[in-house]
């Protein structure tokens, strides 16, 4: 069982047609057929959204990735088009909605890891693979990797767990040339983002990407390396053979599963509302992921 522990209603706004609400995104089509993706504030963890929304978490993640796009268009197109707020549109939307192209998107999500951890670290625990690629031996939890690899999962529904692929799925369901393509400008863009991080102290684990196709063209859309997509861990604080600290929603799983919460995440009830406390110090590092990469101050 998971999902929504309260699914929010839609907001009705004139000229816009809502299409659907995500995890953490809802979104709308406006009279000229373009894509209006509004960031919430919503947090989900283990399948669930939870009850409990994390302040400017909407504003941080739209506000990041637009920095993300600005240093990435040379390697591969993005979506967006503006970030004007639609006619009529609730004036708490302000940064934190993109106008942009409608895509056919790709049922794909494009992963790439630098690390070993989370589900790779599980599967390689088992297998000494990850998505079928075989890895050397003796590596451990945020072990870094010879190279960076690309680990395709599909694309879950609201409350279904997205699922580790081989490339040969991701081949079959998208073409051969396209699955290439979608693997090489995962890497490339992996590979550009790791050492900007790097040289701001963020070492960057691992990463989804979402791509869609506009005229057979790859376009970079979603989000792109933000703390909900992302791991970021402090480069002087990395230490392979534990769990690394974390700029990103790591705290809110840990908390989840610790004796504090009471909650059973293999069981069938929603998990509980956050305290104000997990709140606070989640904020805090998203806006810290933020400051440390953007090299400015929240606002």
């Amino acid at each position: 069982m998971s999902g929504f522990v309260e699914k929010p209603e839609p907001v009705e706004v004139p000229g816009l047609v809502h299409l659907h609400t995500g995890k953490v995104r809802d979104l709308y089509r406006d009279g000229d057929g373009r894509l209006v993706m509004v960031a919430s504030d919503r947090m989900s963890a283990y399948d669930w959204v939870l009850p409990t929304e994390i302040p400017d978490k909407g504003r941080v993640l739209t506000r990041l990735s637009l920095w993300w796009f600005e240093r990435l268009t040379d390697l591969v197109p993005n979506h967006v088009l503006s970030t004007e707020l639609p006619p009529g549109a609730p004036a708490d939307w302000e940064g934190r909605t993109l106008v942009c192209r409608s895509l056919d998107m790709l049922p794909v999500e494009c992963v790439a890891r630098g690390y070993l951890t989370g589900s790779g670290l599980a599967e390689y625990e088992q297998t000494r693979t990850v998505c079928g690629l075989a890895l050397p031996e003796g590596l451990t939890d945020g072990s870094e990797l010879p190279s960076p690899i690309f680990t395709p999962a599909t694309k879950a529904e609201v409350g279904e767990h997205d699922e580790n692929v081989a490339y040969e799925e991701v081949a079959r369901q998208v073409g051969a040339e396209t699955a290439a393509e979608l693997r090489q400008a995962t890497l490339a863009v992996y590979d550009r983002a790791r050492e900007i991080a790097r040289d701001r102290g963020i070492i960057l684990a691992d990463t989804k990407f979402e791509f869609g196709l506009a005229d057979g063209s790859l376009v970079l859309a979603d989000e792109v390396l933000t703390p909900d997509s992302s791991r970021f861990w402090p480069v002087d604080q990395w230490a392979p053979g534990r769990p690394q600290p974390s700029f990103d929603k790591q705290y809110v799983r840990d908390w989840l599963t610790s004796p504090a919460s009471g909650w059973d995440r293999h069981g069938d009830m929603p998990p509980p509302p956050l305290p104000d406390d997990v709140v606070a110090q989640t904020r805090a590092r998203y806006v810290e992921a933020y400051e440390r990469l953007t090299l400015t101050r929240w606002q």
